[in-house]
């Protein structure tokens, strides 16, 4: 499963283990900055390890990578075709790990969070992995409450914004 995050991690892992998946948890997350930030929510899946027992690969950090790809869609609000390209990369990178590791399916928890198109989502994960992408809401049946709660009890770094630096400057001249 691709995590973006600590907090989001939390209900998509019981969720999963509850319907009779064993998950296993890949970090890769080269949108998110500053770097500072990566590591804060890198730090923060070392809760997620130990709370959850769970093995949780960490995916190589390159930015650069991201603005290559990305660069043409600075001006876009959140939620489209940047936001798009980004849950691509990520899957791409979730899938081809999952079939190294042997693994049947692949999901995200990006789809827990109530400021996400699941549907987006769910185009890109079936344009990559038609048959082994696992279409779930996670946000349904509670998840983004109880992934908050989980979250809260476990005193797991939240962060304000997705990652990308252009949705943290939309957060700040939202905020003023």
């Amino acid at each position: 499963m691709h995590i973006c995050c600590g907090v989001c991690a939390f209900a998509c892992i019981e969720r999963l283990r509850n319907e009779g998946f064993y998950v296993e948890g890949f970090f890769y997350n080269p949108n998110i900055h500053p770097k500072e930030e990566y590591e804060k929510r890198k730090d923060a899946l070392s809760i997620v390890r130990e709370v959850m027992n769970i093995r949780i690969i960490e995916g190589k950090y390159n930015p650069k990578e991201w603005f290559l790809l990305c660069k043409n869609y600075a001006e876009e609000q959140e939620g489209g075709k940047r936001c798009s390209l980004c849950y691509r990369m990520r899957l791409e990178e979730a899938y081809s790990l999952s079939r190294k590791q042997g693994f049947e399916y692949f999901t995200t928890t990006l789809t827990v969070s109530p400021h996400k198109k699941s549907g987006k989502i769910f185009e890109e994960g079936e344009r990559i992995g038609r048959k082994s992408f696992l279409k779930i809401d996670f946000k349904k049946k509670d998840g983004f409450k109880k992934t908050n709660e989980l979250a809260k009890k476990y005193k797991v770094y939240h962060q304000n914004y997705c990652g990308c630096i252009y949705s943290l400057m939309e957060r700040r001249n939202r905020n003023g």
